[in-house]
C-alpha cells in the first residue's frame, strides 16, 4: 500500500438536497429533495440519461456550487466550497500545457506547502503509481489521451483527498486504453481506500468498477445496486448481466416516469 494512502476513509453524505437553476425567468431543477449516502472507502458510481442531475451532485460535492437547500457532508463537515480534501478527475485531463507530467503533479501539491524538491520526489512517486515514471518530464503535447488522464489521476491522488469525484474520466479514450484505465482504478482503489464517486453513462463500466451503483432519474436517487462479486470482475457471467439488465430496466422505468410526466 502507498505510504501516501488514506487511513480513515471519509463518508458523504446528501440530505434533503434541492438544487435549481434560474433563467430567463424560468426554474428548472436539478435536484429535488435528494438524499444520498456512500460509505467511507467505496467506490460509488451514479448512473442515469443526461440531466438526471449526475453533474449537478458531482458538482455540489466538489464545492463548485451550493444546493437551495439542504446539505452535503464529507464526515462531519459541510461543504461549502472547494477544497483540498477533494479532488477531481475531469472527462479531459485539464494539464497546464506549459509544466511537465512531473510539473502538472507537484502543482497539486502546493497545499501541503513542502519544499519544491519534496513536491518534486511526491510528484514522482504518483507517477510511478499509475505507470507514467518514464513519462515525468513530457509535457501534456507529447502525450496520448490515456497517458495525460493518468496524470489527471495521480495529481488528484497526490492531493491526498478525503473523497475522489470522477466525471466520466474514460468516456473519450478507445476502447481498449479505456479497459486499462478501468483496472487502474480498481488497482489504485484497493491500495489506497478513498472514498470515490465516478459519474458514468456505461453500466458495463460502473459494474465493473463500483462497490455500489445508483440509479438517477428527476433529479432522485431511485435505487442503489449492490455489487458483491470480487475484482477482476468478468463481464460475461450470468450474475453480471443479471444485474446490468436490472439496472437497464430500472433507468427505462425512470425515463419513462419522466416522459408521461412532462406531457
Amino acid at each position: 500500500m502507498s505510504a501516501l494512502a488514506n487511513t480513515m476513509p471519509a463518508s458523504v453524505t446528501l440530505q434533503g438536497v434541492t438544487k435549481e437553476y434560474w433563467q430567463k425567468g424560468r426554474c428548472t431543477t436539478a435536484l429535488a429533495d435528494c438524499t444520498l449516502n456512500i460509505r467511507p472507502g467505496e467506490f460509488f458510481s451514479l448512473l442515469g440519461p443526461s440531466g438526471t442531475g449526475k453533474t449537478t451532485l458531482l458538482n455540489l460535492l466538489a464545492g463548485f456550487e451550493r444546493p437551495n437547500s439542504g446539505s452535503v457532508r464529507v464526515g462531519e463537515r459541510e461543504i461549502r466550497g472547494p477544497g483540498p480534501d477533494r479532488a477531481v478527475v475531469f472527462q479531459a485531463p485539464t494539464l497546464y500545457p506549459w509544466l511537465t507530467a512531473a510539473g502538472n503533479v507537484a502543482e497539486g501539491l502546493r497545499h501541503l506547502k513542502l519544499s519544491r524538491a519534496e513536491r518534486k520526489e511526491m510528484a514522482l512517486q504518483q507517477l510511478s503509481e499509475v505507470g507514467l515514471e518514464h513519462a515525468a518530464g513530457r509535457h501534456p503535447h507529447q502525450m496520448s489521451g490515456g497517458m495525460a488522464q493518468r496524470v489527471g489521476i495521480a495529481r488528484a491522488l497526490a492531493m491526498q483527498p478525503d473523497v475522489l469525484v470522477m466525471d466520466e474520466p474514460f468516456a473519450a479514450l478507445d476502447a481498449y486504453v479505456r479497459r486499462e484505465m478501468q483496472e487502474l482504478a480498481v488497482r489504485l482503489q484497493q491500495e489506497r481506500q478513498v472514498t470515490t464517486l465516478f459519474v458514468t453513462h456505461s453500466i458495463e463500466e460502473a459494474l465493473i468498477l463500483s462497490d455500489r451503483v445508483a440509479t438517477m432519474a428527476a433529479g432522485q436517487v431511485t435505487e442503489i445496486f449492490e455489487v458483491d462479486s470480487p475484482h477482476p470482475r468478468d463481464a460475461t457471467t450470468q450474475e453480471f448481466n443479471s444485474l446490468r439488465r436490472a439496472i437497464a430496466d430500472r433507468i427505462e422505468a425512470g425515463v419513462r416516469a419522466e416522459r408521461e410526466r412532462m406531457q
